[in-house]
């Protein structure tokens, strides 16, 4: 069959969905991968084939267009998406502003650009399945536009779906004559242009491909999931000599991902301290940390290896403690390794998957102020001296092993195709 995949021009989203299209192609199957323009490299760096669509243009978010509300994403999930921490908390009108924001300052932006484009490659090669990341709604639009089956890849815990089934719900609630649905209405506007009934499935996909183990899963009660194991991609890499071989003493890796300087001003907490703190254990650290933050450090204590990037597969496979953000690949990657982790979460999504991995038991959470050098340290002794923690990581780590791998899932792939096609085949 042949499948296209659409993404917004976002390289870790991207890569959440390198592994599946890679077993696709084995199984057989054609694949493309449809993005802007200046993507194109990056899909084909993966050793993919790239079919740019559209033009280029600034991907422009809600933060990015209102500061306030940026700074307020360190603290988790802002309207709409925090109804799914705190439903009781939110109204229905709170909900409305939120998704009209979202729609208009978020999803528009980062889809117009591409939309035209790739309903014409999709009516043109016909495609049978198309596979789109939950912010890439040019994917559904395409896929309405050729009579393709089509789903949604997940890249985290289900925040869009949950917050769709919330919002539904709210807007039920409401008198028949006030039920604006501004994400619906903007969907269904492209049908008048290409010849399609909006329908649900719009939102969420015919079904939704979940990377995320059950133990720490946030669904949607009415959406049907097809699970698959996490495989670990980071791009092209290279294992560095010094981490070819076994550490010496216990190695705590450090690793707070790009989020926080390339769309914040910097970390939330100081890395200096955190270091010196380390420093008083008999460890070996390794931190990953961006180039123009490497400065600001001052003296590196002499058990710390500072470094601008190594294979997180790599490195987390052979660290005792990983310090990280809990970011979505970050988290998976290291849960893979069956290391215990120590989240200091600070973006969207971040706080509520650390929780989930807490509860989990593989791992310690720290928020906000707490967030200290002393902190961390303890933190880190707790973990490598309590042996719950490792043997909650390792129960993790046989979670994820015995999910379905790409491979596995090709199959079933093919038949809900061939279920929810509009087309003949």
């Amino acid at each position: 069959m042949r499948v296209l995949i659409t993404v917004i021009p976002e390289r870790t989203t991207f890569l959440h969905m390198v592994p599946l299209a890679w077993a696709l192609r084995a199984a057989g199957h054609q694949v493309v991968v449809a993005s802007a323009p200046s993507f194109a490299p990056t899909i084909t760096q993966a050793g993919l084939t790239a079919v740019p669509v559209g033009r280029d243009a600034p991907v422009w978010r809600v933060e990015d267009m209102n500061p306030e509300q940026r700074e307020a994403g360190r603290d988790g999930l802002p309207t709409p998406w925090n109804v799914v921490v705190e439903p009781e908390k939110v109204t229905f009108l709170d909900q409305l502003y939120g998704h009209h924001t979202a729609v208009e300052q978020g999803h528009k932006p980062e889809n117009f650009p591409i939309i035209a484009g790739a309903v014409q490659f999709a009516r043109q090669w016909q495609p049978d399945l198309v596979l789109w990341e939950p912010l890439s709604y040019a994917g559904a639009i395409a896929a309405k536009a050729c009579g393709a089956a089509h789903a949604r890849m997940l890249w985290s815990i289900d925040v869009l779906g949950a917050t769709r089934e919330h919002y539904l719900r709210l807007m039920n609630d409401q008198p028949a004559h006030e039920r604006p649905d501004p994400l619906a209405e903007w969907l269904a506007s492209y049908g008048r242009k290409y010849d399609y009934e909006f329908t649900e499935d719009m939102i969420t996909g015919d079904f939704t491909i979940d990377q995320m183990p059950s133990s720490v899963r946030m669904t949607a009660g009415h959406l049907d999931y097809a699970p698959i194991r996490y495989t670990p991609y980071g791009g092209p890499a290279v294992i560095p000599k010094w981490l070819q071989g076994p550490a010496k003493r216990p190695r705590i890796g450090f690793t707070l991902g790009t989020t926080a300087t390339e769309r914040f001003a910097g970390y939330t907490f100081s890395v200096q301290d955190a270091l010196a703190a380390l420093s008083e254990l008999d460890v070996e650290v390794v931190a990953t940390i961006a180039e123009r933050e490497q400065g600001k450090l001052g003296r590196v204590p002499d058990n710390v290896r500072i470094i601008s990037y190594a294979p997180l597969d790599a490195l987390a496979a052979s660290c005792s403690v990983l310090i990280n953000h809990c970011g979505p690949g970050t988290f998976l990657t290291t849960a893979c390794n069956g290391v215990p982790q120590l989240h200091v979460p600070w973006d969207f999504d971040e706080p509520e998957l650390a929780r989930r991995s807490a509860q989990q038991g593989g791992a310690l959470t720290l928020h906000g102020q707490t967030v200290t050098g002393d902190t961390i340290r303890d933190g880190v002794l707790k973990l490598l001296n309590e042996p719950g923690f490792g043997e909650r990581a390792a129960a993790l780590r046989d979670e994820i092993r015995a999910m379905p791998t790409p491979h596995e899932v090709v199959t079933h792939l093919e038949e809900l195709t061939v279920k929810h096609r509009k087309r003949p085949a």
